[in-house]
């Protein structure tokens, strides 16, 4: 259910590319509900596949990523169909599905790190606050893709307001307001938004970035160094390094990874694991 614009097509494209004698054994499973991919890509790297490929956005992703923690031998592969793609952008996996299809073919195998958000873990981004709150009315909004994650994130804009919040980081503890306090990973949230355009899949921390308050002045300055990867330059948004955070909230705050709403709470707990994941790009 991914994306928008879905093709038909796909799987004679992956007959296209992996089947005949010179092809590769392959076993195209769809996903019945959310937490499938989990169960599906668990029960392949348990079978010996050496790499599973999610067909999908960062949720089917995320999804895959959890079914592969702590098996052995097995690399996770992105075919992009989503609507932001930001795991498959950052690690520069082409958007085409031919292109994508033919990169798998021979694929470079390295590791990444893994983020985690009360025990749940993300592999691109996680956050607190106004990007949680767009999630959730995204989710609910019956369609998909950047027009109506904008329709969506400019209605609600007025609707939100900080909640004041402590966060234990690095032997510090800062008592701020949080409108955003995002754990990024990888640099961008999806669609070439970059919230953390430093970040890096290997070493070993999560990029934490703060926006305290959002008033048109500064929503205009973090939207355009979003879009020019050029936030931290901005003065927008404050950036730290951590390994570890433990976060209280005054009030409930909704919380999301990888761009799926997971509720609200009042304490969080975020932290990192070490090339926790193999991928195939």
């Amino acid at each position: 259910m991914a994306g928008t614009g879905r093709r038909a097509d796909f799987p004679a494209l992956l007959q296209q590319h992996f089947g005949g004698a010179a092809g590769a054994d392959y076993l195209l499973r769809p996903t019945e509900g959310p937490g499938h991919a989990t169960e599906l890509a668990r029960e392949a790297a348990q079978a010996g596949c050496r790499v599973v490929v999610a067909v999908g956005g960062d949720g089917t992703v995320n999804e895959v990523g959890q079914g592969l923690l702590g098996q052995t031998g097995a690399a996770m592969g992105i075919v992009p169909r989503g609507s932001g793609n930001g795991l498959a952008r950052h690690l520069r996996v082409p958007l085409g599905l031919p292109t994508a299809l033919r990169r798998l073919r021979q694929p470079t195998f390295s590791r990444m790190d893994v983020g985690t958000i009360n025990g749940r873990p993300f592999f691109c981004t996680a956050g607190l606050g106004f990007d949680a709150h767009v999630s959730q009315h995204f989710a609910q909004a019956g369609t998909r893709g950047v027009s109506t994650y904008l329709r969506v994130t400019f209605r609600e804009y007025g609707n939100f307001r900080p909640v004041p919040v402590e966060v234990d980081t690095n032997s510090q503890t800062l008592a701020t307001d949080c409108y955003v306090l995002a754990f990024a990973n990888a640099s961008q949230y999806g669609n070439n938004a970059f919230i953390a355009p430093q970040a890096n899949l290997q070493d070993g921390l999560l990029d934490m970035c703060l926006i305290d308050a959002l008033p048109p002045w500064r929503a205009v300055q973090v939207v355009l160094g979003m879009a020019l990867g050029t936030l931290p330059r901005t003065g927008g948004a404050a950036y730290r390094h951590t390994q570890h955070a433990t976060v209280r909230a005054a009030a409930p705050l909704g919380y999301h990874a990888d761009g799926d709403y997971l509720g609200h709470g009042t304490e969080f707990e975020i932290g990192i694991l070490p090339l926790a994941l193999e991928v195939a790009v």
